[in-house]
């Protein structure tokens, strides 16, 4: 007889983890601090639980990164993906107990993978690439504020405000680099991305950090992770037009961005040029040779080889 595996669903929300434990069916509730998490582990590791938690960064970050130094299993699950199988199992209901019991079934009827550990160095690149993004989205939003101002004063306002962010990306933007400069790993890595037209440094510092599956996985899975897999919806004669979706809006950006710079020239622009030729949108092409860009990324990075800048199947 083989026993049931102890599983742990946790609802994470920023002052309150709410836990509940399969299949002894026992709810309860932590605070999200250090004593909270600490207690939780404890639970964990006394029933040697595997845990299913919603990402829901930044409040699941103490967790998880506790839950790595206890070496423990657990999976970070999609937030979409468990509430479509809440709805698949009549679960319409949504409080933080509900969606805790919830992650526990989650767990239990899918075969769900144990989410890798982030390296330190991956977590310091992470952080950095995040601050730059809110640095640059605020420099984006006083651009736009200054077209529409008359006043000198708000104008030298919004000019200074504006100057002072230059500098502090640039700054991040040093820092980044020799973030990866100093991981040996990522340096290695980092060099293989920027084999591929289109990829610049900004681009492969996002890639680095927030595709950490990168090479791992097999294309279809790297390209669904990237939000540009193109989503079917066929039925009997009905075809519709396909749409991506889902996915890693900061790692789809940076991609969309990568090839609009690699189909100016050599063998994308041509591929490019063979899409538009058969009818495709321009940005549903660019989104294409988005895809094609990221699968061969993959398979250099899997066979730790530099790219040769050609489209692929």
């Amino acid at each position: 007889m083989t026993l049931p595996q102890n599983t742990i669903g946790c609802d994470v929300s920023g002052r309150r983890l709410d836990v509940y434990l399969h299949p002894a069916a026992r709810s309860c509730s932590f605070s999200n601090d250090s004593a909270g998490i600490a207690a939780l582990i404890g639970l964990a590791l006394e029933h040697r639980a595997f845990v299913v938690l919603e990402a829901t960064a930044p409040w699941d970050q103490p967790l998880v990164r506790a839950l790595e130094k206890a070496e423990l299993s657990f999976h970070r699950a999609n937030p979409r993906r468990a509430r479509d199988f809440a709805r698949s199992i009549g679960m319409l209901a949504k409080t933080d107990a509900v969606d805790a019991r919830m992650l526990a079934l989650y767990g239990v009827n899918l075969d769900l993978p144990a989410t890798a550990p982030a390296s330190p160095e991956r977590l310091k690149l992470q952080g950095l690439n995040s601050r730059r993004d809110q640095l640059v989205a605020m420099r984006k939003a006083e651009r736009i504020r200054l077209k529409g101002v008359a006043d000198p004063v708000v104008t030298e306002s919004l000019e200074a405000v504006i100057a002072l962010l230059d500098v502090q990306i640039r700054a991040l933007e040093r820092r980044i680099v020799s973030a990866i400069k100093n991981a040996c790993d990522l340096a290695q890595d980092a060099a293989l991305l920027r084999s591929a037209a289109g990829v610049g440094p900004v681009c492969a510092a996002v890639i680095l950090a927030s595709l950490p599956e990168l090479g791992r996985v097999d294309r279809r899975a790297i390209a669904a992770l990237a939000g540009v897999a193109p989503i079917a919806r066929e039925s009997g004669l009905m075809r519709g037009k396909r749409h991506v979706q889902g996915g890693r809006k900061r790692v789809r950006n940076a991609l969309y961005m990568a090839a609009l710079a690699a189909i100016r020239t050599g063998r994308w622009k041509q591929h490019y040029d063979h899409l538009r030729s058969r009818g495709k949108a321009p940005k549903a092409a660019i989104v294409a040779i988005a895809r094609k860009l990221l699968v061969a990324l993959n398979t250099a990075i899997r066979e730790q080889r530099p790219i040769l800048n050609a489209p692929t199947t």
